[in-house]
C-alpha cells in the first residue's frame, strides 16, 4: 500500500525550504496540487474568459472590429460617400445637409473617437491583465515541473543509495565466506 502524500506544510519545507505561511498563492496552489495528485496547468485564455464581465468582452469585441482592415476600408468608403454626396450629388438637387467643410461629419468623427478610444484602452488593460494571468499560470506550471523533477531526483538518489547498500552487503557477505580450495 502506498504511503499517503505529505501535507502542504511538509512539502513547503522539504521542496521550497519555506514555511507554509510564507508561500505565495501560486506556490500554495502548486503544493496543494502535488499533495492531491492533480494538474496545475490551465489555459490562461479560458481562465481570463471565466473572470471577464460583459463590458470587458464587449470592449474586446469593439477593439477587434475597430482595429481591423474591414473596419478601416468600410469606414473610408462611408466617409468618401458622405463627402461625395454632400459636395456634388445633393448640391445638384439643393439637398446638401452637411456642405463643405463637413462640420456635422467632423462632429460625428470626434464623437466616435471620444467613445472608441476609452473602449480600446479598456481592451488593452484587459489584455495586460490576461498577460499577467498567463505569466502567473506559466510560473505555476514551471514550478510544478521543477518540483516534480526535484522529487524524481530525490527518489532516484534514494533508489541508488539503497541499491549500493544492497551491493555492499552482498560484497561483504562474499568476502566473509570461506574460500574453498
Amino acid at each position: 500500500m502506498a504511503a499517503p502524500p505529505p501535507p502542504v506544510a511538509e512539502l513547503a519545507h522539504h521542496l521550497l525550504r519555506k514555511p507554509a505561511a510564507g508561500l505565495d498563492p501560486e506556490e500554495r496552489r502548486v503544493l496543494a496540487a502535488i499533495e492531491q495528485g492533480t494538474l496545475v496547468s490551465r489555459d490562461a485564455a479560458d481562465v481570463a474568459d471565466e473572470r471577464s464581465s460583459v463590458g470587458e468582452r464587449l470592449a474586446d469585441r469593439v477593439a477587434a472590429i475597430g482595429g481591423s482592415w474591414g473596419f478601416i476600408i468600410g469606414f473610408s468608403a462611408v466617409l468618401f460617400g458622405w463627402m461625395l454626396l454632400n459636395s456634388d450629388v445633393l448640391r445638384h438637387f439643393g439637398l446638401t445637409f452637411d456642405p463643405y467643410p463637413f462640420i456635422f461629419l467632423n462632429l460625428m468623427l470626434s464623437a466616435l473617437a471620444a467613445v472608441q478610444a476609452p473602449v480600446i484602452m479598456m481592451s488593452q488593460n484587459r489584455q495586460a491583465s490576461k498577460d499577467r494571468l498567463a505569466a502567473s499560470l506559466d510560473y505555476e506550471t514551471n514550478l510544478r515541473a521543477e518540483l516534480d523533477i526535484l522529487r524524481l531526483h530525490h527518489k532516484l538518489d534514494h533508489a541508488v543509495i539503497e541499491r549500493l547498500a544492497a551491493l555492499e552487503a552482498k560484497i561483504d557477505a562474499l568476502a566473509r565466506e570461506p574460500r574453498g580450495s
